[in-house]
């Protein structure tokens, strides 16, 4: 994916990180010791002498990357959402199935946003289905998120069977706060040359988004795994649960940290003088952004073997009358 044998347009060189440390004036210094109208410069040749120029690592080519990551999230996350509602096999006894089906939900809807962001594909956006598909894109993000933690925090209390309508009714809740914390991308989005981008500028609603992605995406993990490790220690018990599940955030994590140093750099709170640290950091947020894609099909695998594992130590649990109960339901599902 992208192209790092050929330099960046310089037009688009005000909106990378790499123009924040040089400075606003310091094309016009260039301009001006070196008059490109009235000399025979060769402009290729200035392209390859200038300072500092990074790759970008998602552009027209990576088409296909959007597209067929997103037609296997709808596959395979309507296959595992198909399974919890109308559950074969052991699938019944997975524990707190509605909340899952609400992760492969939020799946479905991030799988179907992302062919609509490729760089690849330009068309007449109007700015209003622009910031529809970005409250798509980063609501469903942010409610996986909070229902992951929500399944670890309740731990051993989802067992098998329905959930209670109060843990259900939470649950849908979450995704009222999803929402929430997604208008502040939503309201930030634009069309720019044919393309829907997050255009945020300094401000209330770049601190908001900033905040949100620093807090669901880093904070969030490792308060789970802090308080797993602390009760651990103390002896109080196994929650939160800390399973297959949480493996979801490490497809998420870098896009908190590409944010948070995006704010630093553009708020001057952190300078990058050094041309490999500029290019890293302009490298950072495509890497962040083809990670949390791939979570479209790392999700509906992560629920099926969550449920595999959960229904293997449930099922010997049982007593034996529901255990011969189960294996009579799922004999004549089969037929």
């Amino acid at each position: 994916m992208g192209n790092c044998l050929y330099p960046v347009d310089s037009s688009s060189a005000g909106d990378n990180w790499s123009s924040t440390a040089f400075g606003d004036n310091f094309s016009d210094e260039w301009n001006n010791s070196y008059d490109l109208t009235t000399q025979d410069y060769n402009y290729i040749g200035f392209e390859a002498a200038a300072p500092c120029r990074s790759c970008s690592l998602l552009d027209e080519s990576s088409l296909p990357f959007y597209v067929l990551t997103s037609v296997l999230g709808i596959l395979m996350s309507g296959a595992v959402l198909f399974a919890l509602l109308r559950p074969l096999f052991r699938w019944r006894l997975c524990p707190g199935r509605p909340i899952l089906a609400q992760l492969a939900v939020g799946s479905i809807l991030f799988s179907t946003a992302v062919p609509f962001l490729a760089p690849g594909l330009s068309g007449g956006y109007h700015t209003h289905l622009c910031r529809l598909i970005h409250l798509v894109w980063y609501s469903s993000a942010f409610a996986q998120a909070l229902l992951i933690g929500f399944c670890a925090c309740l731990g051993p209390k989802l067992g098998p069977g329905q959930v209670p309508a109060l843990t259900l009714g939470l649950s849908l809740g979450l995704w009222v706060v999803a929402v929430l914390l997604g208008l502040p991308a939503t309201l930030g989005s634009d069309i720019s040359n044919g393309l829907c981008t997050l255009a945020l500028r300094q401000g209330i609603l770049r601190f908001m988004h900033t905040a949100a992605c620093f807090a669901i995406f880093i904070l969030l993990p490792l308060g789970l795994l802090g308080a797993k490790g602390l009760n651990k220690v103390l002896g109080r018990g196994s929650c939160p649960w800390v399973d297959t599940l949480c493996v979801w955030f490490i497809f998420w994590w870098l896009h908190g940290v590409a944010q948070g140093l995006d704010s630093l750099v553009r708020s001057k709170f952190l300078i990058v003088s050094s041309c490999p640290a500029q290019q890293a950091l302009d490298v950072l947020p495509h890497l962040a952004e083809a990670l949390a894609i791939s979570h479209c099909v790392a999700t509906p695998l992560l629920l099926a073997l969550f449920c595999h594992q959960a229904t293997r130590t449930c099922l010997p649990s049982l007593p034996l009358p529901a255990r011969q109960s189960f294996h009579q339901d799922t004999l004549g599902s089969k037929s």
